[in-house]
């Protein structure tokens, strides 16, 4: 429940994945899991993809906790489109002026910098690459995986890379992304039992070594306009598969970003994103 009778948001988004960020620094606030699957409704609520809520940091060496919300009011590890967000929010409302911003998610800790040209950067850490990490079930780490999946009552072979970037991704490689049953596959995927926790699943289109499509089908939310996590995993996932070079820039349905990956020099390096985030109003909502 929220303990004041109303509740200050800002409407945000990152490519058209769009966020209510909630500031839980100068407001006191407990979310509920109806109020979050209440909200994201677009006609009855402030809808959104996700809710974001900055918090106050939760160790010594951090600006802010990032906490994420799915509109099925689940918890996840990561949203990079809505660490941009997270970002320019903190800057916009006055809570730090700080470049970069140090900030701790469920399972990694970001650094969000601040560009020249108005995009900001996030430092994502290092990709997972090992299955028990993601987690996913098989028995030793490959850059290809495949499983059988049932498509319109027929079994069809599927083949992926599987990484996490703070969360897990499963990247399809495909030859046109207009004739690809993006929902049915991501669906099936997701639900399969190797995926314990589910999984963000891609869908990528190369057309070129530093250019590429993406669709993702998101855990909790389906598909949305943009994936900053997602465009790592297929950048890393293409990377890995000798069809990119270090600098890619990922176009999705919403805009375009661009990620960098030194695998030349280690598959532990960092990826980093860049991109644009954009506030689009603030609100006020009362406690339901």
């Amino acid at each position: 429940m929220i303990f004041s009778m109303a509740l200050s948001f800002t409407k945000m988004h990152g490519l058209g994945n769009d966020f209510a960020v909630v500031d839980g620094v100068t407001q006191e606030v407990s979310l509920s899991t109806g109020q979050i699957r209440a909200w994201a409704d677009r006609h009855l609520g402030i809808g959104y993809d996700q809710l974001l809520l900055v918090e106050p940091p939760s160790q010594p060496d951090v600006d802010f906790n990032y906490r994420i919300f799915n509109v099925d009011g689940s918890e996840v590890e990561h949203c990079g489109n809505g660490a941009r967000c997270f970002a320019l929010f903190i800057r916009e409302k006055g809570l730090s002026q700080k470049n970069p911003l140090t900030v701790k998610t469920a399972n990694r800790i970001l650094t969000l910098s601040f560009e020249s040209s108005g995009d900001i950067s996030v430092d994502m850490e290092k990709p997972i690459l090992e299955p028990y990490r993601l987690p996913f079930h098989a028995a030793r780490r490959m850059v290809k995986y495949q499983r059988t999946l049932k498509i319109d009552g027929e079994n069809r072979k599927v083949e992926f890379g599987a990484v996490s970037m703070g969360n897990p991704h499963a990247v399809i490689i495909v030859e046109d992304l207009g004739n690809t049953a993006v929902k049915k596959i991501g669906q099936e995927l997701q639900g399969h039992s190797d995926f314990p926790d589910s999984v963000n699943v891609g869908f990528m289109q190369v057309l070129g070594r530093d250019h590429i499509k993406l669709r993702v089908f998101e855990r909790g939310t389906g598909e949305t306009l943009a994936c900053g996590t997602g465009a790592c995993a297929a950048t890393v996932v293409g990377c890995l598969n000798g069809l990119l070079d270090e600098t890619v820039q990922v176009d999705l349905e919403g805009g375009s970003l661009k990620i960098q990956w030194r695998f030349s020099v280690s598959h532990e390096s960092s990826v980093i994103m860049t991109g644009p985030a954009c506030i689009i109003y603030d609100g006020i909502i009362e406690e339901s």
